[in-house]
């Protein structure tokens, strides 16, 4: 077994969030590809906060919102409404073609370890989804261990692409 790398930086985090293990980019920090071997000692508390925010952006004050029931989660139909120019037409995904899409596209196990709160329409919510994916005290590693959870109050610019690529397809 190799020993871990240590890193003593809050800029050396932004450098392990920032590709795989292969060294390929990580478009999606909520993406189960970080890489291993590396250990991150920081001086303080803020260093930490500022370490983690690298690896998983907003996490702690999304949650601290969500603790605090001010997090405002925004539905997909609100996402897509808003979109422009070649985004336009993610308006036109059907409820259907959304389910199978978030299904798909932040599955835990390979895609997005995001804990999703909001639903296709608003006020409802993601119960297309298995219950846990959508449940903060669920680890979704699947570690079954106590964590933060990483909560997604929005689709992401990754979903929002995958749709155009699902309306495209679905044209053809």
């Amino acid at each position: 077994m190799s020993k871990a790398r240590v890193y003593r930086s809050v800029q050396d985090a932004r450098q392990i969030a920032k590709y795989n293990s292969a060294g390929a980019y990580r478009p999606l920090k909520g993406a189960p590809n970080l890489p291993t071997g590396w250990l991150l000692e920081l001086a303080s508390i803020d260093d930490l906060l500022r370490a983690l925010d690298y690896f998983y952006p907003g996490a702690i004050g999304t949650w601290l919102a969500y603790q605090r029931g001010t997090a405002q989660p925004v539905c997909l139909r609100q996402t897509l409404n808003r979109q422009t120019g070649m985004y336009r037409v993610t308006r036109r995904l059907t409820d259907d073609q959304a389910q199978n899409l978030v299904r798909e596209a932040c599955r835990s196990d390979c895609r997005c370890l995001r804990t999703i709160l909001w639903g296709i329409e608003e006020n409802q919510p993601p119960d297309f989804l298995p219950s846990s994916k959508s449940d903060p005290a669920f680890d979704q590693t699947r570690q079954k261990r106590a964590a933060l959870p990483f909560l997604c109050l929005e689709a992401c610019n990754i979903l929002v692409a995958a749709a155009k690529t699902a309306l495209k397809k679905s044209s053809r």
